[in-house]
């Protein structure tokens, strides 16, 4: 069981990137996968989740609107599209799943400890 995250980079404000959240060893499209931030010296923040089948997407308040979750079943593959990128968006952004449906069960898809499953991070940086 393994999730690869990629596709962070530089970006100039006002731009867009888009990550990959690859799955191994399971089906993305039966569990909930989130994104989650972190920026150096903070906690980690929750972006957006997906919730499995087709029961829902979420966002945080700071990036509704801006950012789309979305999900290629044939590609195993769930992706963070991160357009009007702001310099505050800088983070080493992570995707995790939710193997014990514990999203399912209760409904909230922004702790951290929802989730047992978590990819390495990719940096995503906002500079001018």
């Amino acid at each position: 069981v393994q999730l690869q995250a990629s596709g962070g980079g530089l970006a100039q404000p006002g731009g867009r990137l888009r990550l990959s959240c690859v799955a191994s060893g399971f089906t993305v499209s039966d569990y909930t996968i989130g994104w989650f931030r972190q920026a150096p010296g903070k906690d980690p923040y929750w972006i957006s989740s997906i919730a499995r089948r087709s029961l829902g997407e979420y966002y945080s308040n700071s990036v509704r609107g801006r950012f789309s979750i979305s999900r290629d079943s044939a590609k195993n593959t769930v992706y963070l599209q991160m357009n009007d990128l702001k310099p505050d968006d800088t983070a080493v952004y992570f995707c995790a799943a939710d193997l014990n449906s514990l999203t399912y069960q209760n409904g909230i898809y922004y702790q951290p400890g929802q989730y047992n499953t978590w990819g390495q991070g990719t940096q995503v940086t906002v500079s001018s």
